[in-house]
């Protein structure tokens, strides 16, 4: 990398960095992108080289968080050698929200602007230095196991996803209606049933 592009790196990640810190702190509404610049230690007009506006460096964050958990999520899972599907994806999702219970201004942050669309950006999306985006991970998953057939893995994919967040967000935060830790063997149940409800019959 020359140097040129080097220091473009570096603003970005100052921007990155910056805008994070500011939008657990204080919220998107209440950062502007003079804030972040200013923070950063970049002209206002530099933002623009990268961002079309606050909500698109908002997007863009949520990507790299979700796509950050996922891969260390899926990186911890194959030091574990655990062999079933069900069992994996219970492993990935489990080590995601355990990480947003340690994290609460990051689960907050998320809870509040996530939507599938941008999630869905974020998983098919790669990020710069990165060969290959999280719903290729989530595919390298399901080839990892050929014995399984499985119809309409992206909507599966999708139920899994909006299950997970919709249910942990109050009971972690809130502990609404019950507990987390209460919840999980629920949500882990429900989560099984989605894989089997997608799950094909073996061939003969």
């Amino acid at each position: 990398m020359g140097k040129a592009a080097e220091n473009k790196q570096q603003k970005l990640e100052a921007l990155y960095e910056n805008a994070y810190e500011l939008f657990l702190n204080h919220g998107i509404e209440k950062t502007s992108i003079s804030d972040i610049a200013k923070k950063a230690g970049v002209a206002k007009g530099t933002f623009y080289l990268y961002f079309t506006d606050k909500y698109d460096i908002r997007d863009q964050l949520i990507a790299k968080v979700a796509d950050k958990l996922f891969r260390e999520a899926y990186k911890a899972m194959e030091n574990e050698h655990i062999p079933s599907l069900e069992d994996r994806i219970i492993f990935i999702v489990d080590y995601i929200l355990d990480c947003m219970q340690k994290n609460k201004p990051m689960l907050r942050f998320i809870s509040k602007n996530l939507s599938w669309g941008i999630f869905r950006h974020a998983i098919t999306s790669s990020l710069p230095g990165e060969d290959i985006n999280s719903y290729g991970i989530y595919q390298k998953l399901l080839l990892e196991n050929p014995e399984i057939r499985l119809r309409a893995p992206k909507t599966m994919l999708f139920l899994i996803i909006e299950l997970a967040s919709s249910t942990s967000f109050s009971t972690i935060l809130e502990n609404d209606p019950i507990p987390f830790d209460e919840l999980k063997p629920d949500l882990n149940a429900s989560i099984r049933a989605i894989i089997r409800n997608h799950t094909l019959p073996r061939e003969a």
